[in-house]
């Protein structure tokens, strides 16, 4: 029952995702465009975080 469940959330998912693209594509590259800063950001916190490691942790 739970594999069903998740593919109807899935289904339901996409479904959402193309109404969105369709009634609002400008909306939706905005979207688009602040997950990508927020992996970006993150990503770089990381390699700062790490970049701190490498140098001593000072």
């Amino acid at each position: 029952m739970a594999v069903n469940a998740k593919k109807v959330a899935v289904y339901v998912l996409v479904v959402f995702v193309m109404y969105v693209i369709i009634t609002d594509p400008d909306g939706a590259a905005d979207y688009v465009q602040i997950g990508f800063e927020g992996i970006s950001d993150a990503a770089k916190a990381i390699g700062d975080f790490f970049t701190w490691l490498a140098d001593g942790a000072q």
